[in-house]
């Protein structure tokens, strides 16, 4: 009976409690997570599928011409992402959540619902929409301001832009939802004591919700950075596979499937896998460093 009561009291204790709750996802972390990267980084010492010890030959990897273009490649993209992805979707929020803005329920869901449409789904109707031939949508479209036909996805620039088009059709309204429960926590006081000091709209937004919303959007930055950097499945989907014409579409995710799957090279792919972590850790660190989110004192 005594152990009953202790059996019992231990499971309903307070402080057992929370870690029997998160203890769901920390096994899912361990085996999914850590064991897959202390994997990846083992392998990436190694000749897979011959478990042969080659030391740091895999890392060699870094001098290979498609491997920089790659990597050049996400760069790009990562930055230009961001630096649509961040003010637009915030831009978006503040409007949906303005007391003139009419039928905010439907406009929410018109720009969420890309989020939940499958990937495989979209890069099939925008390989479709971006094709060579004059019947294609946008070629119908630049047709009507008398360009001709393009081959979109051949050459760089127009390549890019069916990828941040793609970007930003998927992911706008994601940003947006985020940015929007971030303005919502705000308190209304404040904006009310700003318009009774004589402050426009504009200058609530640039001295109350940016200065507020300061958390949001370094976590926004930081999702948009790591998506950013591991995007593959909009350009594989794009390509109907993982070659794009003279690599011009090849990211560095996509350069380390090809490796390790399509190649068989596990070793090096695992190399490359190492590689990608550090640089998305180093961007992260510096960006959140950069704003005060680690090193900052804290106040007395």
């Amino acid at each position: 009976m005594q152990k009953k009561r202790v059996r019992k009291s231990f499971i309903y204790s307070k402080k057992v409690a929370p870690y029997v709750f998160i203890l769901p996802f920390l096994i899912t972390f361990a085996v999914f997570y850590v064991y897959c990267i202390i994997s990846m980084v083992g392998m990436s010492f190694q000749n897979v599928p011959a478990h042969a010890w080659v030391g740091l030959k895999n890392y060699k990897i870094v001098k290979n011409a498609v491997f920089i273009k790659s990597l050049r490649n996400s760069i790009f993209y990562t930055i230009v992402s961001c630096a649509l992805m961040i003010p637009i979707p915030l831009v978006l929020a503040a409007l949906l959540n303005s007391q003139e803005m009419r039928a905010k329920t439907t406009f929410r869901s018109i720009l969420f619902i890309p989020a939940l449409t499958s990937v495989v789904v979209a890069g099939v109707v925008f390989r479709l929409m971006f094709g060579e031939l004059p019947g294609s949508f946008m070629n119908k479209f630049i047709n009507i301001f008398g360009a001709g036909p393009l081959v979109w996805l051949r050459t760089p620039g127009t390549v890019w832009l069916a990828l941040f088009f793609i970007c930003m059709w998927r992911w706008t309204g994601v940003n947006m939802m985020y940015y929007l429960a971030g303005i919502q926590q705000i308190p209304s006081d404040l904006y009310e004591s700003a318009e009774v000091d004589g402050a426009s709209r504009w200058q609530q937004f640039f001295y109350v919700t940016l200065p507020l919303l300061k958390p949001t959007a370094i976590y926004v930055l930081t999702i948009s950075i790591f998506g950013g950097m591991a995007m593959f499945s909009e350009s594989y989907m794009l390509f109907n596979g993982n070659k794009s014409p003279n690599n011009v579409g090849t990211t560095l995710v996509g350069f380390l499937y090809r490796m390790g799957l399509e190649q068989n090279q596990l070793g090096i792919g695992s190399a490359v896998g190492v590689i990608f972590l550090l640089i998305v850790i180093g961007i992260n660190l510096v960006q959140l460093t950069m704003n005060g989110t680690i090193g900052k004192k804290k106040e007395d």
